[in-house]
């Protein structure tokens, strides 16, 4: 009978570490909550600016005096497509998230909610954008895009990304997460 009692204590212990180990494994500690919902965000902080359009049309650029530079003609789309790859991932783990705070919630809100604002830009206008400048199109067109992209969603981007970072400092400082916000 003891045995019996003392097995029963032993699995109850046992179950008891699994279940503890289950949810701590379910749940993120601080610092990869803020690395997913905050911080990947930084592979969009150039969105609705002449600095992205800029890095994309630099994609197409041959120089002469470099045979390695030669270009295929597809190198501008194929890196605005990878960059829609990476968006949509990380905008897949800021939805796995578990929010169990107040805090939390917010910050994935706000993260979700700037995934979903400019991956569709980058699926049409920027690979729009792209598109013409592997196919070496019309500046003023290119020039055109680049001007609506920003007129259309570059407030409402900045708004966003600006609530996300505020919160995110604060979050950062709460949980002692080392950051340089670039100052």
């Amino acid at each position: 009978m003891k045995k019996l009692q003392a097995l029963s204590q032993k699995s109850r212990v046992a179950i008891l570490v699994l279940l503890t180990l289950f949810f701590s494994a379910c749940s993120e500690t601080p610092d990869r909550f803020f690395d997913i919902a905050i911080l990947n965000t930084n592979m969009i902080n150039d969105f609705a600016t002449a600095d992205l359009a800029r890095h994309i049309n630099d994609e197409t650029k041959e120089y002469p005096d470099m045979p390695s530079s030669k270009k295929k003609g597809n190198e501008a789309a194929t890196s605005v497509n990878n960059k829609i790859l990476y968006l949509e991932q990380s905008l897949e783990k800021v939805k796995k998230l578990s929010a169990s705070g107040e805090e939390e919630k917010e910050i994935k809100t706000l993260s979700q909610q700037l995934y979903e604002l400019v991956i569709p830009v980058y699926k049409n206008e920027y690979l729009t954008y792209a598109k013409l400048c592997d196919s070496k199109g019309s500046q003023a067109t290119k020039d055109e895009i680049v001007k609506n992209i920003n007129e259309k969603y570059g407030a409402r981007f900045e708004l966003n990304f600006n609530a996300l970072m505020e919160k995110g400092k604060v979050y950062a400082q709460k949980h002692n997460i080392q950051v340089n916000w670039g100052k």
